[in-house]
């Protein structure tokens, strides 16, 4: 959907690089909302389910605050395990800018689903 490159840099840590521009931008030319919750929803997500090695997480819930805006250029997303190792997890994301500067945070609840790892695309064990 966007391009992005992952990376999970240790046990409950993800972060995520990828690039923002025009085709990205609302009416008011900068970057539109949904950008920003779906990379901080993933470097959540993958912070949380690096800890995980049978089953898919589900977003639950995700609150997220902008910061402020960004128009054009590298945008990182770092994610980070909270709480959390049965059935819920709780992790944090926050976006920074090309000069540091954070643009957005938010925090995520996720369940432990029933759809197992090794049945996805992305997800199995090498062979």
């Amino acid at each position: 959907m966007f391009d992005s490159r992952l990376e999970i840099t240790a046990p409950g840590r993800a972060r995520i690089v990828f690039h923002t521009g025009e085709k990205f931008h609302h009416a008011a030319g900068a970057t539109h909302g949904t950008l920003y919750f779906k990379m901080l929803d993933d470097a959540a997500f993958y912070a949380a389910n690096s800890l995980v090695s049978d089953r898919f997480l589900l977003t639950t819930g995700f609150n997220l605050h902008f910061t402020k805006p960004v128009r054009t250029g590298r945008v990182i997303a770092e994610g980070q395990w909270i709480s959390g190792k049965r059935r819920i997890f709780v992790a944090e994301a926050h976006l920074v800018d090309e000069e540091g500067e954070e643009i957005g945070r938010g925090t995520g609840t996720f369940m432990r689903s029933h759809i197992a790892l090794s049945g996805l695309d992305g997800y199995r064990q090498p062979e």
